[in-house]
C-alpha cells in the first residue's frame, strides 16, 4: 500500500533528482533559464541551512556509488501503512483543462471514471487487474444499465451478432460511445460475428422452451424455414414441433441412431427418422432450449464433423456484419469458429483495406476441434483469443475442457496475446442472484491462470441481475489478485522471446527488467509513455505487481489496451522530451489525487526505449 507519511515540503525545496538508465547514451536533464537556475541555487542554500523533515526520497552521496536505478531510499523511509488516495478539490482538479504540452497547446489528461473511483478508494496495490467484458442483450442495452455495468466495472462491451438486428446494434455501440464521452469511461467495444456452424432459430420469439423427457415429445428439425412458431404447450405436453436451424444441407450426413446435443448437452435428443429433408428426434435427457443454440451431432462417441466440412468460416452475413462494425468504429472483432490462421490474416487484410487507417483488433474464437488443431498459428496470426468453453465443449470431451483452457491462457501469455476466458462462468445467475460455489471456484482459476479477461454472456444479456454477476467477477478477481500477492507467488511461468526485430528485442527486455524491478523494490506503479501500445502489452506479459499506466495520444489505442491485465490506460498529449513527460503527468495526476509526492514510480518509453526508477516530487 502506499504510505501515508507525506511531510510538509516548503517551496524552497528541490525535487529529488530522477534516476535513469537509457539504451541511448545518457542525456543530460534540459537546461533552465538562469532565473530558475539562481532560484534552484537559493532553495539548495536554504535547504542545507534548514534541513527539511524526513521524506521519501532517493538520496545521493557524492562517494562513488551503484548504477543509478539501484539507489534505493532508506528501509525506514520507504515504509508502507495503508491509505486511501486524496481527492483533489474542485478548484484543483478545474485547472487539469488548462496544463500546457510543450508546444503550448492545451492538453487535459482522459482517466476512466470507473478506474480512478477504484483508485481513490483502494489505493495502487488493490486495484483489479483481471479485465472484465460484458455481453449487452435486452437485460443491459438501455443508458442506464449500461452505465450501471461501466461503473460496476465492465472494460469491454460485446454486442453478439447471433441476436438482434444491425439497427439494434448500432444503437448499443453509440450509447456506449457517448457514456464514454459524457461520463468519462472508456469501454471499449467487441463485435462478436455469428460464424457458419448449425445452430437453432429464434423459436418464434419465445425467450427459451422446455424439452421434457417424460412427455416422449418429438422434436421434428426443418431447415431453411424463415421463422418457427412455438407452442409452449406443445412443448410441455408432447406433439411434434417444428425447430428452425440455419444450415440446409444437414440431413445427408445425419444417420438414425446419431445423438444430437444442444449448446453441448443442455438438452439430448436421438435422431429417430429421416423425412425427405427433415429429421425427427426423441428427446432423451431434457433441458432448456434457448434462441440461436448450437446444434452438433454425434456418432459412436466422437463428433459428426462432415457436417461443417464446407462451411465457410466468415458467412456471407457475417462480412456485412464485419462491414458493419468497421462503419461503427469497433475496437475488437471476434471471428466465430475460426479453422485456420489464413482466414484471420485474410480478415485483417480485408479490415486494413475498408477501415481507412482505424486500428481494429481482430479476436479468434477458439470454440472448434478445428481450432486445437491449428491453435498457435490461429493466435499468431490474431490480435488475440477468446476460450468460448460452451462451444468447444460441445465437441470435445468434458473432462479435456480445464486442460485446453490452462493450455490456450500460457500459449496466448508466451505469444503476447490477450485471452479472455468466456461462456458459463455464472451461468445460474441469468436466474438466480447468488452463484454456486462450483462457479465462484471456476471463476478464481481462471484469475489464478493470469488470464486478461473474463466474460458475461447470457448473465448480462438477458439474466435477471446482470449488476450482481458483474460484481462477483469483480470482487472474486481482487480477491485472488491480492491473495497471490499475499503469497508472494511470483511467475512460475518462463517467458520466452516474442520479437522479430532488434529494436522490439530492446523493448521487451527493458518491459522484462522493469516489471522484476517493479516487483523486487515494491513500486507503487509503473509508468509507460507509448504510441501504439506494444510497449504496454509487453508490460502486461509480465504480469508485475504493481498497475502499469499506460499513457498513449490515441483514444483508440487506450479504448484497446482496456482489454489487457494490469494495463491503467490514459490519453494523454506527449512529446519525445522524457523529463517534461513526467513532470507533466505528475502534475496533472497529483491534482486529481492519483498519485502523491514520494510514491515509487518506475518509468518507460517507447520513442526513446528508456527506463527510469523516481519518487514522485
Amino acid at each position: 500500500m502506499l504510505s501515508q507519511k507525506r511531510s510538509e515540503q516548503t517551496a524552497s525545496q528541490s525535487p529529488p533528482p530522477h534516476r535513469s538508465c537509457h539504451t541511448q547514451s545518457p542525456s543530460p536533464l534540459r537546461s533552465h533559464s538562469s532565473a530558475t537556475a539562481a532560484a534552484m541555487a537559493a532553495a539548495a542554500a536554504h535547504s542545507l541551512l534548514h534541513p527539511p523533515a524526513a521524506r521519501r526520497s532517493l538520496t545521493s552521496t557524492p562517494t562513488p556509488s551503484p548504477p543509478p536505478f539501484l539507489r534505493l531510499p532508506s528501509a525506514t523511509a520507504r515504509s508502507r501503512q495503508p491509505h486511501r488516495l486524496r481527492s483533489a478539490s474542485p478548484s484543483t482538479a478545474s485547472d487539469l483543462t488548462a496544463f500546457p504540452n510543450p508546444n503550448g497547446i492545451l492538453s487535459p489528461i482522459d482517466v476512466d471514471a470507473a478506474t480512478e473511483a477504484e483508485l481513490r478508494e483502494n489505493g495502487f496495490r488493490s486495484t483489479r487487474r483481471t479485465k472484465l467484458v460484458c455481453t449487452v442483450g435486452p437485460a443491459t442495452s438501455s443508458p442506464d444499465q449500461l452505465e450501471a455495468l461501466a461503473v460496476g466495472g465492465m472494460n469491454v462491451a460485446r454486442v453478439n451478432m447471433c441476436h438482434g438486428d444491425r439497427e439494434w446494434h448500432r444503437g448499443v455501440i453509440r450509447a456506449v460511445r457517448r457514456l464514454n464521452e459524457e461520463k468519462g469511461f472508456a469501454v471499449a467495444v467487441m463485435m462478436d460475428t455469428e460464424g457458419s456452424e448449425i445452430h437453432m432459430g429464434d423459436l418464434g420469439g419465445a425467450a427459451s422452451a422446455k424439452a421434457e423427457v417424460r412427455c416422449l415429445r418429438l422434436v421434428r428439425l426443418h431447415f431453411n424455414l424463415p421463422v418457427c412458431n412455438v407452442d409452449e404447450r406443445k412443448l410441455n405436453y408432447g406433439g411434434d414441433v417444428g425447430i428452425v436451424v440455419s444450415y440446409t444441407s444437414i440431413q445427408p450426413n445425419v444417420r438414425v441412431g446419431d445423438e444430437l446435443l444442444v449448446d453441448g448437452g443442455m438438452a439430448r435428443f436421438e435422431v429417430i427418422e429421416k423425412l425427405g429433408p427433415d429429421v425427427k428426434c426423441r428427446c432423451t435427457d431434457p433441458g432448456l432450449l434457448l434462441p440461436r443454440a448450437n446444434l452438433t451431432f454425434w456418432r459412436d462417441g466422437s463428433i459428426v464433423r462432415e457436417r461443417n466440412a464446407m462451411l465457410p468460416t466468415i458467412s456471407s452475413k457475417d462480412w456485412l456484419d464485419i462491414d458493419f462494425g468497421i462503419a461503427e468504429g469497433v475496437d475488437f472483432i471476434a471471428v466465430s469458429f475460426v479453422k485456420s490462421a489464413e482466414v484471420i490474416k485474410h480478415l485483417k487484410s480485408y479490415i486494413a483495406a475498408r477501415s481507412r487507417g482505424s486500428d481494429i483488433a481482430v479476436i479468434a474464437k477458439i470454440e472448434s476441434i478445428d481450432s486445437l488443431k491449428n491453435l498457435e498459428e490461429i493466435i499468431r496470426a490474431s490480435d488475440g483469443a477468446m476460450i468460448a468453453r460452451g462451444d468447444l465443449g460441445a465437441q470435445v470431451p468434458l473432462e479435456q475442457v480445464p486442460s485446453i483452457q490452462q493450455k490456450i491462457v500460457q500459449l496466448c501469455r508466451q505469444l503476447n496475446k490477450p485471452v479472455i476466458v468466456a461462456s458459463q462462468l455464472l451461468e445460474s445467475m441469468i436466474e438466480y442472484p447468488t452463484p454456486t460455489r462450483a462457479e465462484v471456484a471456476d471463476v478464481s482459476e481462471a484469475v489464478r491462470q493470469r488470464a486478461d479477461a473474463l466474460m458475461l454472456s447470457g448473465e448480462s444479456a438477458m439474466g435477471r441481475y446482470p449488476d450482481k454477476a458483474l460484481s462477483v467477477l469483480r470482487s472474486v478477481s481482487i480477491r485472488i489478485e491480492k491473495w497471490w500477492r499475499e503469497e508472494k507467488r511470483h511467475e512460475t511461468l518462463e517467458l520466452q522471446g516474442v520479437s522479430s526485430s532488434f529494436s522490439d528485442k530492446i523493448s521487451e527486455e527493458i518491459c522484462n527488467s522493469a516489471a522484476k524491478m517493479a516487483n523486487g523494490l515494491g513500486a507503487d506503479a509503473v509508468f509507460v509513455f507509448t504510441k501504439t501500445g506494444h510497449m504496454a502489452s509487453l508490460l502486461s506479459r509480465c504480469r508485475p505487481d504493481c498497475p502499469v499506466f499506460a499513457f498513449t495520444t490515441l483514444t483508440s489505442v487506450r479504448r484497446r489496451l482496456n482489454l489487457q491485465w494490469g494495463l491503467i490506460p490514459f490519453r494523454l498529449s506527449f512529446s519525445d522530451d522524457m523529463e517534461s513527460n513526467l513532470n507533466r503527468t505528475f502534475s496533472l495526476l497529483k491534482a486529481r489525487g492519483m498519485i502523491q509526492s514520494g510514491d515509487l514510480v518506475i518509468a518507460l518509453s517507447d520513442m526513446l526505449q528508456s527506463i527510469q526508477v523516481m519518487n514522485v516530487p
